[in-house]
């Protein structure tokens, strides 16, 4: 199943990991990880934000994806399910008319 993992950063827990470098290499081991359709970085109410795609196999990966952030950032983490076009259209199209 397609997910959006939305991990929003403790700023001070943030700003010690880059000051001591486990920022990136979190990020790193995470992409590795994941290896997300897509992955996108920016702030969210002012705190550092990561928006990350991924095809989720089993619900068993939750703790093993969500864990590193809230262990090394104390990140506020979500996942939720998402579709692309196709499948909203796929989805449509099995709808009765």
């Amino acid at each position: 199943m397609r997910v959006l993992l939305k991990a929003t950063m403790d700023t001070e827990k943030g700003n010690e990991a880059i000051r001591n470098g486990t920022l990136a290499k979190l990020v790193q081991e995470s992409m590795e990880q994941i290896k997300p359709e897509a992955a996108y970085f920016t702030s969210d109410h002012g705190r550092r934000t990561a928006y990350i795609v991924f095809d989720m196999q089993d619900s068993s990966q939750m703790p093993v994806i969500s864990e590193p952030f809230f262990l090394n950032l104390d990140a506020e983490v979500t996942l939720t399910p998402v579709m692309n076009m196709e499948d909203v259209q796929k989805g449509l199209s099995q709808l009765g008319r």
